[in-house]
């Protein structure tokens, strides 16, 4: 591996060469069963035709123009998110991370023209993953990623889901600008936000002028057998929403989705992004929303994320030294392990099967969401040859 890139990454050993459906191939020739998919984003699988044939079609004619025109592949997706959500106004960006700036930027710029530049808190919670920015950071809280890089930016707290108190109180508090949640988390341990907390922030957010925002880049698009995870709550719809990951199917695509009121304060000027929503990224785009949004494609991801849980679960029986729990929802699957999970993570990837690991000890599967059941199926039996080479292991 050439000494030119910056040391940030541990990188596993296999250099892919090309990718088909949920399988990775190595120069070699070597396959490996992909349940990772870019961390989430290659919802559709490596080289899926329609993909390809939007991106080429569009490279022949037309890549990048700033947002100083009008995009018409903008155009259109705006229309598509907007009509099958709860937002009014779209604001495209490169990735999550930009997303969610521009969220937490919207969230003061709204108190600010309303004539309450007081109310700048913005509260996160406890095993959050926004973003690597330093505004993301900071609204996560996590040590690991704020420690070295100076004192914390001000306006900026994290809170923890089992203490309700302290959510009701820091949501009622004059300064509070903003709540930002994961409806599930992805990094933070799998973990599916119970339906009744959403509900009780949703509604001390209302009482109390704050906006909710939600953090769907990981959760949204179809990951969790619903276009966006919170819609499998009524009446909990967030204020902003930060979507990206899936949206542009491993085309960096990201987008900031809010209702006209949360996005009244945000004025020519206000934000920008020189290559947000250009022409290449809207074709891609605009494609996987018409495969991913599709009902039969939500439906396949809810059938095969059942046959998923339901054989680890099985396998959780069967190996209690290895498996603690099975958590997450659709194909946004957490298992918690006992032994080290990144040590499960290398021992998996020695069976060809590719799996991240998450926080809480746990590894994730985050498959294409049209993986057929026979690879998941072959999935299953992988790691399950996985738990069985970590009980080896353990012993000898």
């Amino acid at each position: 591996m050439t000494p030119h890139l910056l040391n940030v990454y541990n990188r596993a050993d296999p250099l892919f060469e090309r990718g088909d459906g949920s399988w990775l191939f190595t120069r070699e020739g070597d396959a490996y069963l992909d349940c990772v998919g870019g961390i989430a984003t290659n919802a559709l699988g490596h080289a899926h035709p329609a993909l390809v044939a939007a991106l080429t079609g569009q490279a022949q004619k037309l890549w990048h123009i700033s947002n100083m025109f009008r995009v018409a592949g903008q155009e259109r997706l705006a229309d598509a998110l907007t009509a099958a959500s709860f937002a009014d106004r779209v604001f495209f960006a490169n990735s999550g991370t930009e997303a969610i700036e521009c969220a937490l930027k919207m969230a003061r710029r709204y108190h600010f023209v309303r004539g309450a530049p007081e109310r700048t808190m913005i509260y996160g919670f406890a095993g959050a993953f926004h973003g690597r920015s330093y505004a993301a950071i900071n609204a996560a809280g996590n040590p690991a990623y704020v420690e070295g890089f100076g004192d914390r930016l001000p306006g900026y707290a994290t809170l923890d889901l089992g203490d309700v108190k302290a959510i009701a109180s820091a949501i009622a508090a004059s300064t509070t600008a903003a709540v930002i949640i994961e409806p599930v988390q992805g990094e933070g341990g799998a973990r599916d936000v119970p339906r009744a907390l959403l509900r009780l922030i949703r509604g001390l957010c209302r009482r109390h002028g704050v906006l909710l925002i939600y953090d769907e880049v990981q959760a949204g698009m179809g990951r969790t057998g619903r276009l966006f995870a919170h819609q499998w709550h009524r009446g909990i719809e967030p204020d902003i929403m930060a979507v990206a990951k899936a949206l542009g199917c491993g085309f960096p695509v990201g987008a900031c989705l809010a209702t006209a009121e949360a996005a009244s304060g945000m004025a020519p000027g206000t934000h920008g992004s020189t290559f947000g929503g250009n022409p290449l990224a809207m074709a891609v785009a605009n494609a996987a929303f018409d495969i991913i949004a599709a009902p039969e494609t939500l439906a396949h991801v809810r059938d095969v994320a059942q046959l998923l849980r339901s054989g680890l679960e099985s396998l959780r029986r069967n190996y209690p030294a290895i498996i603690r729990d099975i958590r997450g929802r659709g194909l946004l699957i957490g298992v918690a392990l006992h032994p080290n999970n990144r040590a499960f993570v290398a021992v998996a990837r020695e069976q060809k099967l590719l799996l991240a690991a998450g926080g809480d000890n746990i590894v994730r599967l985050l498959p294409a969401l049209n993986i057929s059941a026979a690879d998941a199926g072959e999935a299953l039996r992988r790691f399950e040859a996985s738990c069985i080479a970590m009980q080896v292991e353990a012993a000898a």
